[in-house]
């Protein structure tokens, strides 16, 4: 009688990260691709972000799975205005401009109000004051929305990126490694000079975008994930057309600067996972090098709509908003239904395999 074949080890399912980048108003598009995240099942074990990134992934790690998606769509109510009457379509961009100019006159309920003196009348204040606009309503809209009881339960894994003025250095709060309130959150979204430094365990703080504006950092300060899938929702396009008027100049420049070389830091990354993988075939069977490792890195970007203006980042219309959370939700429906993490091997030699959505389809690096 033959000797039965041992059963295959079953296999643990990947954890998951999301990594949400900075870019204002644009941060809508987050609503629409954590829904189709949540309606697939798919919740996050660790969820990073950078300005309204941070905000929006506070309101993800602070809340229950089967609130997160209503949670994020009334924060997103709470801090824009009744929407203007909607424009014929050839007026887009001057409904736009007008959304944007009542958010620089007046800010946006519960984020940001302005200051009642022009700050270059002030000849001198402390660095939490210097600025265009208020941010302190922001610290109440947090609490509202996000319950840090349960974020500092760690739950869910948060990691939040803001630059240190002192330093000028990127830094993560972590609530794996500290206690975190509505003021990190705040911080990673104080981008000046609209708004100011914020105060956090003795330093101050200013916008994670001055130094990078995607939190992939999170993930290659800590290697030690033997499966990981990695959802990289970026809000800025570095490609584009031609700029043809000084509008489009402004906004492409804009999306240029805050691209912040995201495609070389994520292939950065591979490399680096595959290095180690590489490291870790040569080594010994009780070298924690020896570890398993896949990393999937899907790369979702926003492509905005027609009628952009210089400032889409604050330009918070309710139609805008429905437009960038549907746009969001399409993009990772795309992804999800290819699940290239689950579909396609991995090559013996490599640990780590970068999967981009572009245009409706997703391609995988080589």
């Amino acid at each position: 009688m033959g000797r039965r074949p041992l059963p295959k080890p079953v296999q643990s399912p990947p954890s998951v990260a999301l990594m949400l980048q900075g870019g204002g108003a644009l941060g809508a598009y987050h609503i629409g691709a954590y829904q189709a995240l949540a309606e697939h099942g798919v919740h996050p074990d660790w969820v990073a972000g950078i300005s309204i990134g941070a905000i929006n992934a506070a309101v993800i790690a602070g809340n229950p799975p089967e609130t997160r998606v209503e949670r994020l769509a009334a924060l997103w109510e709470a801090i824009s205005w009744p929407d203007l009457p909607a424009p014929l379509p050839s007026w887009q961009v001057l409904h736009n401009l007008a959304s944007n100019a009542e958010a620089l006159v007046f800010g946006q309920p519960n984020f940001f109000s302005p200051r009642p003196v022009n700050p270059y009348l002030v000849t001198q204040a402390a660095p939490e004051a210097i600025s265009f606009y208020d941010t302190s309503p922001m610290i109440a809209t947090l609490r509202r929305f996000a319950d840090f009881d349960r974020i500092n339960s760690r739950a869910t894994r948060l990691s939040l990126g803001a630059t240190n003025l002192a330093t000028g250095e990127l830094e993560f709060f972590d609530n794996h490694k500290q206690t975190l309130g509505p003021e990190h959150v705040l911080a990673s979204g104080s981008l000046p000079p609209g708004f100011p430094a914020t105060a956090v365990e003795g330093g101050l703080y200013w916008d994670g975008g001055c130094v990078s504006n995607t939190p992939l950092d999170a993930l290659t300060g800590e290697p030690g994930h033997p499966r990981m899938v990695v959802f990289m929702i970026d809000l800025w396009d570095p490609a584009g057309p031609l700029p043809t008027s000084m509008n489009d100049v402004l906004w492409r420049a804009k999306q240029i600067q805050y691209a912040s070389r995201t495609s070389q830091s994520i292939d950065a990354t591979a490399a680096k996972v595959n290095l180690r993988h590489a490291a870790g075939l040569q080594a010994t069977p009780d070298d924690p090098a020896r570890q398993a490792q896949r990393l999937d890195i899907v790369h979702i970007v926003y492509r905005p709509e027609s009628g952009q203006i210089p400032n889409s980042d604050a330009e918070f219309s309710r139609s805008s908003i429905a437009g960038r959370r549907m746009a969001g939700y399409h993009d990772m429906k795309v992804a999800l239904t290819a699940e290239p993490w689950l579909r396609q091997a991995m090559p013996p030699h490599r640990g780590a395999v970068v999967h981009r959505v572009e245009r409706g389809s997703v391609t995988t690096a080589p």
